[in-house]
């Protein structure tokens, strides 16, 4: 590697950092201002568990989200400042083409889509999950969570077996009115019903209440009542609750077997997990679309200086965080198609980037 890449790849990963410094300070200062009576409001939470099981998993939150903004702005400044030290003139008269000054925003992009891809398909997930775990303990209004499903039908497995349920609680993972049905070629066999169902975390076997067991016959059906017996099923109560958070908290792995798995028990909408299993991807790759945007724009000297390159990076980085917010929501639709709505902005923001390096090139 050359003397000149070692100078740009330093310059772009210390301007990076540099930005990534700056902004979470201000998110911890502002998250800390909305929290520090709830957290003064309990007696036996200590400033070291604040900090090790909350604000290390907010940081890797909060850096993985700021990533696109901290490396569009930095590289914006870096580069508005090497052009105004008339810098790339030098390396243009010395014979360094367009093209071979961008190679090493190209190899900072790709080391940081490296990073950032890892950290989204793994590390990102645990920690949403460790700190989700911190604020239903310390932070959230119980009164208002969410504690209860209701009108749940899940397919268990290929074989045709179903479940219905009235009513779940969460908390105490019982539920009333429950449903078990057998088929065999589109035929009812066997049905299970229950007045109250109660799930045993200890053996992971369920407990059924005046109970009602119906073995369908050709002439004469076989009815079983009782008041408790315990089973098994293929089911658990965190495959009842479909919300946006769980998505967040599993690794991409186990976020894809979920998806398969929700499938195949007849789940209908399962986008917003789609949604989030994709932008796991294209987030990480806009480091290259942005670097070269960023780049395009500040490489040439401007009669403003650095203030025109920032804020028409700015202005650029505002409606691409914008519209990747307004597709999440519509790929979270039953309609829509996830993959290319996730992917949507990478791909106009591309069309963006390769004009204005070609244009810049010339």
């Amino acid at each position: 590697m050359k003397i000149l890449d070692k100078y740009l790849l330093k310059k772009y990963f210390s301007s990076f950092i540099f930005t990534i410094v700056l902004l979470i300070p201000i998110a911890i200062a502002i998250d800390v201002s909305e929290k520090i009576r709830r957290f003064l409001s309990h007696d036996d939470l200590s400033v070291f568990e604040i900090a090790k099981d909350y604000y290390i998993n907010f940081v890797i939150f909060y850096t993985n989200m700021f990533m696109p903004l901290a490396l569009f702005i930095a590289v914006i400044l870096f580069t508005s400042k090497l052009a105004s030290n008339t810098e790339i003139i030098a390396m243009n008269s010395g014979g360094i083409s367009f093209s071979r000054v961008s190679k090493p925003f190209l190899f900072g992009a790709f080391i940081i889509f490296l990073v950032a891809f890892f950290a989204n398909h793994f590390v990102v997930p645990n920690a949403n999950k460790e700190k989700e775990t911190f604020e239903e303990k310390y932070l959230r209004n119980r009164k208002h969570a969410k504690n209860s499903v209701q009108n749940i039908s899940l397919k268990l497995n290929k074989n045709e077996d179903y479940i219905y349920i009235k009513n779940f609680n969460l908390i105490n993972n019982s539920g009333n009115y429950f449903s078990y049905e057998h088929f065999e070629d589109l035929k009812l066999k066997y049905k299970i019903t229950g007045r109250f169902i109660k799930y045993n975390e200890k053996d992971s076997t369920f407990t059924l209440k005046r109970y009602k067991k119906r073995h369908i016959l050709k002439e004469n059906d076989l009815i079983e009542k009782g008041q408790k017996f315990d089973t098994v099923f293929n089911f658990k109560p965190s495959d009842l609750v479909y919300v946006d958070y769980l998505a967040k908290e599993m690794n991409s792995i186990k976020l894809y077997k979920h998806i398969q798995k929700s499938k195949e028990r007849g789940i209908k909408n399962l986008n917003s997990y789609k949604v989030e299993l994709h932008k796991r991807s294209s987030v990480p790759t806009s480091a290259f679309i942005l670097t070269i945007i960023a780049f395009s724009l500040a490489q040439k000297k401007k009669r403003g200086g650095m203030g025109i390159n920032l804020a028409l990076g700015v202005a650029l980085m505002f409606i691409y965080v914008f519209f990747m917010k307004i597709v999440e929501v519509l790929g979270a639709s039953a309609t829509s198609n996830p993959l290319f709505l996730v992917w949507l902005p990478n791909i106009l923001f591309g069309i963006l980037a390769l004009y204005l390096y070609l244009h810049a090139k010339k």
